[in-house]
């Protein structure tokens, strides 16, 4: 009989483990903060048993072992023998960090132990030498099952699905550890069994019924099987009702039906919406997409999309440890997580996230005595809130700390030759300064701050995304850094531009408006630099000609279309030679294969086939307004 290769069952068992262990930090968290509930302490054992039984299946015998130990504790903590202290959650919060180190490591194909790890092992077992028993009431117990959990024998309908074994799971090894909770009796029918010559070696056939007897609880039974979920029909009863668990397993389960529409769409690209136009003298506006194309790339955006509580849930053990460290009390506050996001603008906003939440305790918030001194609650806010807006996400971190200090930013922003003064400059403005190249008021240089390296690469994270942040502040009453992100990497809906022969696309999400204007309302500054009046404001006129080096272009504002734009709170305006149209675009990567051009976010393909640039505004704007200002 052929051997199962477990090898390509290996990413899903990282990946899933992982998971566990994210759930696990969760949980363990929430203890921390006294909330000792018993499923609280069965979530975190039920993953724990699953990584355990996981990596024993795939030969990671070091991780197998290493959650053992941890597993005895959790077990001592689970049947309420042991205390739910803040020196045993920190032992187990480090013993998630060295599992997911192990994890990493034996994906990488290293040995997955290293010293840190046996030291902590040794740790697990001295404090199972010598930790506090308690009662079992110390645990607020769950809710009540429908069933007594302490007596009769139980009975177990164990049938498997073809890929039980595909997907590396062993029943023969379920039943051992079942025989480690009480004694077992097993019985096999194999009339499923074919004939030799018709036997697939890599599927089940058989069907087992099971009887456990002892004092058992049912959640031991669930955990022993988690790792088979969805591989096999199971039903577990009490011995009295082992006929009608019998029944009931004989009947076909019923399955969620997949989402059709997603699923045939995952296999299609997008594609742009609308066409091409020739080039008009005047504006001319898109038919509407059919409906069949919107639906296609509705689906393609739902796909992508994922929650920001991926990102998020990092946070609380961020919080605490920075919180901890710095002496500092702070309750974090999590709202809109489940606001989705593009998955590829969720795998870079996470670092500019942790380095505003990582400023807001190190910087912002202030120490208990010092908030007690002020007349504030000696525990620190820190909040952060994302929401839709508009076509965007808004993602606001906010604490009611002591607030930018103008002061010292201003200071170190003429000590390095920023600004000569900072008389006349508001409060904002003054602000703006952090997000300089290398800025910092911090007097000494520390793991959490003061080397140099920050807010800056936080804009320029965020701009490559097609976002933008910006912060407010009040002495006294804290700050609040918005960023706000595109919703979606992969289609934009853009207003398409003629300059010269070329098209360009100017995302909607950024247009204030699109006009002709008149001689008069044009100052020539010099150095060939325009600006023209647009009601209350003065702005800079961009000629994309010029910026993009496009020839046969129309070169006087007054012959062309101005469209006004707005990133990073400030505007400008586009010339153009006309508007194309409105329409959907798909984002191509330009840094792929050619060097970042600045002004430019990407390229997409029209309908009929050529290639138009989709235009940075943020950067744009940026470069024009320090032109300005030179």
């Amino acid at each position: 009989m052929s051997q199962v290769d477990l090898s390509q069952f290996h990413q899903t068992f990282f990946d899933e483990s992982l998971e566990g262990l994210d759930a696990m930090e969760s949980a363990l968290l929430k203890l921390d903060t006294g909330a000792a509930d018993s499923e609280l302490v069965n979530t975190i054992f039920r993953a724990a048993h699953s990584i355990k039984g996981g990596s024993a299946t795939f030969g990671f015998q070091e991780v197998a072992a290493f959650t053992h130990v941890a597993e005895e504790l959790l077990d001592g903590v689970r049947s309420g023998k042991r205390t739910v202290t803040a020196e045993v959650v920190e032992l187990l919060l480090r013993c998630v960090d060295a599992l997911r180190g192990m994890l990493e490591r034996a994906r990488s194909g290293a040995a997955s132990a290293n010293p840190s790890s046996e030291s902590l092992l040794d740790e697990l077992r001295q404090q199972l030498s010598t930790g506090a028993v308690v009662p079992v009431a110390s645990l607020k117990p769950a809710v009540a099952p429908s069933m007594p959990d302490d007596s009769g024998d139980w009975a177990i309908l164990f049938r498997a699905k073809p890929g039980l074994l595909r997907s590396g799971n062993d029943p023969l090894r379920m039943f051992r550890e079942l025989a480690d909770l009480g004694a077992v009796v097993v019985r096999a029918n194999t009339e499923a069994v074919p004939a030799l010559d018709a036997l697939d070696p890599e599927q089940c056939y058989i069907t087992w019924d099971l009887t456990l007897a002892g004092n058992v609880k049912r959640q031991q039974i669930d955990a022993v099987f988690d790792w088979a979920d969805g591989d096999c029909e199971l039903v577990i009863a009490r011995q009295s009702s082992a006929d009608s668990a019998a029944a009931a397993a004989a009947a076909e389960p019923s399955l969620p039906a997949a989402d059709a529409d997603i699923a045939t769409a995952a296999g299609s690209d997008p594609v742009p919406i609308g066409r091409a136009a020739e080039k008009p003298t005047a504006l001319r506006v898109e038919n509407a997409p059919s409906a069949a194309v919107s639906a296609e790339t509705g689906s393609v955006m739902r796909i992508r999309m994922l929650p920001i509580s991926v990102v998020f849930q990092r946070f609380p053990r961020l919080v605490r440890d920075i919180s901890r460290k710095l002496g500092k009390q702070v309750n974090l506050e999590l709202h809109g997580e489940q606001t989705e996001l593009d998955k590829t603008v969720l795998e870079k906003i996470g670092d500019p996230l942790v380095h505003l939440v990582r400023n807001a305790v190190d910087h912002g918030l202030e120490t208990p005595d010092r908030r007690v001194a002020a007349g504030k609650n000696p525990t620190g806010t820190l909040r952060l809130d994302a929401f839709h807006q508009g076509g965007n996400i808004t993602v606001e971190v906010s604490d009611d700390g002591a607030g930018l200090n103008r002061d010292a930013i201003a200071r170190k922003a003429i000590e390095r030759g920023l600004i000569t003064s900072a008389d006349g400059l508001t409060d904002d403005q003054v602000a703006e300064l952090i997000f300089q190249p290398g800025f910092s008021t911090a007097e000494a240089t520390t793991d959490l701050s003061g080397r140099g390296v920050g807010m800056d690469v936080v804009r320029r994270n965020v701009n490559e995304l097609g976002g933008t942040v910006s912060v407010q502040t009040k002495i006294g009453a804290g700050s609040v850094f918005t960023i706000t992100l595109p919703l979606t990497l992969a289609i934009i809906d853009g207003l398409t531009a003629a300059v010269g022969n070329e098209s360009y696309i100017v995302p909607l999400v950024s247009v204030v408006e699109s006009l002709q204007i008149k001689r008069e309302q044009i100052t020539r500054l010099g150095a060939g630099r325009e600006v023209f009046r647009f009601r209350e404001e003065v702005l800079p006129i961009i000629p994309l000609h010029a910026a993009f080096g496009c020839k046969g272009a129309i070169s006087d504002p007054c012959d062309g279309i101005v469209i006004v734009v707005e990133g990073e709170g400030a505007r400008a305006g586009l010339l153009v030679d006309a508007l194309l149209g409105q329409q959907q675009a798909v984002i191509k990567s330009l840094e792929t294969n050619y060097k970042r051009v600045q002004g430019l976010s990407g390229a997409t393909i029209l309908g009929d086939g050529s290639i138009a640039l989709i235009v940075d505004v943020a950067g744009l704007v940026r470069l024009a307004h320090r032109k300005q200002a030179a």
